[in-house]
């Protein structure tokens, strides 16, 4: 059975076969990497990237020969697929000599592949990889991020994501929801990187005009627009050495996706007004709660920036799916919320805890330190249910609303009854974009692509009550 964990190495230097290869696997389920060459393949092979490889045999540089026997040395049991245009019994013979799993000849039956794929990977589970080199810090982040977010196979399962790819310098997507710990994530693939002395910046490309987004990014010169006094640093500059990380990259623009695409390909670009390109070492960790294969293919996310960016992806499933987590997460909050309430709440009562456990939690993570920190605060010994502040109570319309009935409209002229519909209309989206951002204004107002000072206004306008401190990012 094949499994997103398994990570399959595509190495070819036609970037169109890769290209197929990506969409292929991925579809079936798992996740692909990439190298055009047989040396930034064994780099990665030696850096434990791979469950198994699938490599061209004519390349320029090392060729798939010389990369099956290099690979063989450093981990005996990893499974290699040979493909080649140039078909032969000799050639099959002599790969399966030196060790390939299997030969495969152009054009591939795709079908044939991903067979011979599962095959290879059901040998290599009972075979046990080579142990990584320890090393303190290293593994202490990973540790601080278990006890983070959680015991569950699915944090196991990030853990050991996120230990995999931090010493390397490929570019991550992390997926998930809002409030799941995708800023988490990105602090610890960092901390746990040969980049940790260095900083790590973080943008929200979901609160940055369109307009400023290239002088957020690349900075500025002196005089390069009315009010630019002096020159500043983007945030690219202020990476440098270090990694940058864009939350929500899906709410990029089209044409910041191009500049980005450009200035990570070539790792310079020109400050806005600036004549001398910049050059930078970084690593680059995106976030999003959108599904960017989805997006590319709605035309609102640059494909060519895609698999740029994919090169290893993270995926955080919503707490609702982690239950352990959820008891882990809560009794966590309960402490330091003791700790800074200078209180001594002992625990949950079964009940309120079967409450937790039952319910759907639409702001994942965040939500649900705001609601047993409300708890605490509450309680004077045990948290019952009735402490346990949920569902509504993020979003509560403290206001009559609109009328909705449709006698209610009987002898209103057509405009004033238009107007009383547009409003509940308005009204009702207002209170679903609070819902799905677990009550946080700032990530409302960009799903509904207002600015927030509209939305308070329109909150206001209908008596729409959001609690101050859901609106705070801690759990992103």
């Amino acid at each position: 059975m094949n499994s997103a964990r398994d990570r399959i190495l595509i190495v070819d230097d036609e970037k169109d076969i890769c290209e197929i290869l990506f969409r292929l696997l991925t579809r079936e389920g798992y996740t692909p990497l990439v190298a055009h060459d047989g040396e930034t393949a064994l780099e990665m092979i030696r850096r434990g990237m791979p469950d198994a490889v699938v490599s061209d045999v004519m390349m320029p540089g090392m060729g798939g020969m010389g990369l099956l026997r290099e690979a063989k040395k450093f981990d005996p049991a990893l499974p290699v697929l040979m493909i080649t245009g140039f078909s032969g019994i000799e050639g099959a013979v002599e790969a399966i000599k030196e060790g390939a799993y299997d030969y495969l000849s152009k054009p591939l039956n795709h079908r044939e592949l991903i067979d011979k794929l599962k095959s290879a990977l059901e040998d290599r589970r009972l075979s046990p990889r080579k142990p990584e080199v320890s090393d303190t810090g290293h593994d202490a982040v990973i540790s601080r991020l278990r006890e983070m977010m959680g015991p569950s196979d699915a944090v196991r399962r990030i853990s050991s994501d996120v230990a995999l790819v931090a010493r390397s310098n490929f570019s991550v997507v992390i997926y998930g929801e809002t409030g799941t710990g995708k800023e988490l994530v990105a602090g610890a693939i960092h901390k746990a990187s040969l980049r940790s002395k260095a900083t790590m910046i973080p943008v929200d490309c979901g609160a940055i005009p369109e307009t400023l987004f290239e002088s957020e990014l690349f900075g500025y010169e002196k005089g390069a627009f009315t009010g630019a006094g002096s020159g500043s640093p983007g945030k690219f500059e202020m990476a440098d050495k270090g990694t940058l990380f864009l939350d929500e990259i899906g709410n990029m623009p089209l044409s910041s996706q191009i500049k980005l695409l450009r200035a990570i390909q070539e790792r310079s670009f020109f400050r806005v007004g600036g004549r001398k390109p910049v050059t930078v070492d970084l690593r680059l960790v995106v976030a999003t709660n959108q599904d960017l294969n989805t997006a590319v293919g709605a035309g609102s996310f640059s494909r060519d920036l895609f698999y740029r960016l994919s090169e290893f992806t993270v995926e955080i499933p919503p707490i609702r799916e982690r239950k352990e987590d959820i008891v882990h997460l809560a009794n966590r909050f309960l402490k330091a919320t003791n700790v800074e309430l200078a209180k001594n709440v002992r625990s949950f009562s079964e009940p309120a805890m079967d409450v937790l456990l039952k319910y759907h939690w639409p702001g994942n993570v965040r939500q649900i330190m705001t609601v047993v920190r409300r708890a605490v605060l509450q309680a004077e010994d045990v948290i019952t249910p009735d402490h346990l502040v949920l569902g509504e109570a993020a979003v509560t319309p403290v206001g009559p609303e609109p009328e909705a009935e449709e006698s209610k409209w009987d002898g209103l002229p057509l405009k004033e009854a238009v107007r009383r519909s547009i409003s509940q209309v308005e009204r009702a989206c207002l209170v679903e974009a609070l819902r799905k951002t677990g009550g946080n204004k700032a990530k409302a107002a960009r799903l509904l692509q207002i600015d927030r000072k509209t939305l308070h206004t329109k909150l206001q306008q209908y008596g729409i009550k959001v609690d101050e401190e859901d609106d705070n990012d801690s759990g992103r």
